[in-house]
C-alpha cells in the first residue's frame, strides 16, 4: 500500500466515522421523540426502554450508512481540492482518477461488512425491538420474541388457526386446522387446546377431531392426545407477520416461495428479497456518483460538501422508492426494481467520472 492510498484510508475513516455517529445519533434522537409517548403511556422501565433504542441501533447503522460514506468521499475530496493536495498530486504526474482506486477498496469492503451486518445481526436485534414494542408497549402478550396471536395460516391442503403462538417454545394454543378436499370440501377437523411440537411431530392435547366419513356424513370424537405429522414446522409459523428487517435472505426466500406456492402473489416479498442484495451495493454506488461530483465542486468547501452530499442521498432514496413501488405494481420485474437504482447511478456516476480532468 503506498503512501497516498494509506493517506486515503486514514483520512476517509475518519469523517466516516464521524458522519455515520452523528446520523446515527439525528436518527436516534428522532425516533425517540417519536416513540417516547407511546413509551411512557405504557409505563415501560428505564431498562426495557433502553434496550429497546439498543437493539434499534444496528438496524440504524445499516440504514445510515450509505449516505456516511458518500459525505466522507466528498467532503475528503473536496477539502483536498481546497488544500490544493489535488493540485500537488497533478504536478508530481498522478492521475487524479488514481485517487478512486483505493475508495472503491474501501467501499467493497464496507459493501460486505453492511451486507454481513444486515444478514447476521440486525434479524435478531430487530425481531428483539419489534417484540418490546408489540408486548411491553401495544400489550400483545407472547411467550417469546417470535411470538404471535390470532394467526391464519393456509397451507397446500389445510388451514392452520391459532389464538397465540410461541414458535421459542414449539408450544402453540387453542388450535384449529381444517382440512379440505380438491374440491374445498372441508373433510376433517381438528380443535385442541395445545399443540406442542416434540421429535419432529405435532402433539396435540385435549381437543376435538370432526371427520368425514362415507355414509355417515360428520363423526365427532374427543381425545386427550393425539400426534399429527404435519409439513409445517415452529419455524414455519414464526415467520409469519414478520417484518422484513427480522428475515435473513434465506428466510425471507423461503417466506416468499412458500407464498407462490400457496397460490398467492408474492411480487412484495420477491423485491424486497433483491433489495437485500442490492442494497449493499448502494455504498459502492456512493462512491462512484460521491468521487466526480466532488471534483466538480469549485468554491464552498465542507459545508457544500454536506449539502451535494445529502441532495445525492434523498435523490438516491426517492428513485430507490419510486422503483421499488413500481415493482411491487408488477410493472417491472422484482430483480429490475431492487436494482435499478444502483445501475442508474453507477452509469451516471462512470460518465461523470470520464469527464473529471486528469
Amino acid at each position: 500500500m503506498n503512501s497516498l492510498s494509506k493517506y486515503l484510508f486514514k483520512e476517509f475513516f475518519k469523517l466516516f466515522g464521524t458522519a455515520l455517529c452523528i446520523f446515527v445519533s439525528i436518527y436516534l434522537i428522532i425516533h425517540f421523540f417519536g416513540r417516547v409517548d407511546d413509551l411512557l403511556e405504557a409505563q415501560v422501565s428505564k431498562g426495557i426502554m433502553l434496550s429497546y433504542f439498543l437493539y434499534k441501533i444496528p438496524y440504524i447503522v445499516v440504514q445510515m450508512l450509505p449516505p456516511s460514506v458518500l459525505i466522507a468521499v466528498v467532503i475528503l475530496l473536496t477539502m483536498m481540492k481546497k488544500n490544493n493536495e489535488i493540485t500537488a498530486l497533478k504536478a508530481s504526474g498522478i492521475n487524479v482518477n488514481q485517487l478512486l482506486q483505493p475508495l472503491l477498496f474501501m467501499s467493497i469492503f464496507l459493501s460486505i461488512g453492511l451486507f454481513l451486518l444486515s444478514e447476521v445481526v440486525v434479524p435478531f436485534t430487530s425481531s428483539k425491538s419489534n417484540e418490546i414494542w408489540r408486548s411491553k408497549v401495544r400489550k400483545r402478550h407472547t411467550q417469546s420474541f417470535y411470538g404471535h396471536s390470532h394467526i391464519w395460516y393456509k397451507s397446500k391442503n389445510a388451514i392452520y388457526w391459532f389464538r397465540r403462538f410461541d414458535s421459542k417454545g414449539t408450544v402453540a394454543r387453542e388450535v384449529s386446522i381444517y382440512y379440505f378436499s380438491p374440491d374445498f370440501r372441508l373433510v376433517r377437523r381438528i380443535d385442541a387446546h395445545m399443540a406442542v411440537w416434540k421429535n419432529g411431530a405435532w402433539h396435540l392435547k385435549d381437543g376435538v377431531e370432526l371427520r368425514l366419513e362415507k355414509g355417515k356424513g360428520y363423526v365427532s370424537r374427543g381425545f386427550r392426545k393425539m400426534t399429527v405429522s404435519l409439513p409445517e414446522t415452529p419455524q414455519t409459523f414464526a415467520e409469519v407477520e414478520r417484518e422484513p428487517e427480522e428475515l435473513n435472505y434465506w428466510q425471507l426466500k423461503r417466506f416468499a416461495e412458500r407464498v407462490q406456492e400457496e397460490g398467492y402473489d408474492a411480487r412484495r416479498y420477491l423485491v424486497d428479497l433483491n433489495i437485500k442484495l442490492a442494497f449493499p451495493f448502494i455504498v459502492v454506488v456512493m462512491v462512484l456518483i460521491g468521487f466526480p461530483v466532488s471534483m466538480k465542486i469549485e468554491r464552498g468547501g465542507a459545508p457544500v460538501a454536506v449539502s451535494v452530499g445529502v441532495g445525492l442521498c434523498f435523490l438516491y432514496v426517492f428513485v430507490l422508492g419510486v422503483t421499488r413501488a413500481i415493482g411491487f405494481s408488477g410493472v417491472l420485474p422484482p430483480f429490475l426494481s431492487a436494482w435499478l437504482a444502483n445501475i442508474i447511478f453507477s452509469i451516471l456516476g462512470v460518465y461523470l467520472i470520464t469527464l473529471v480532468p486528469r
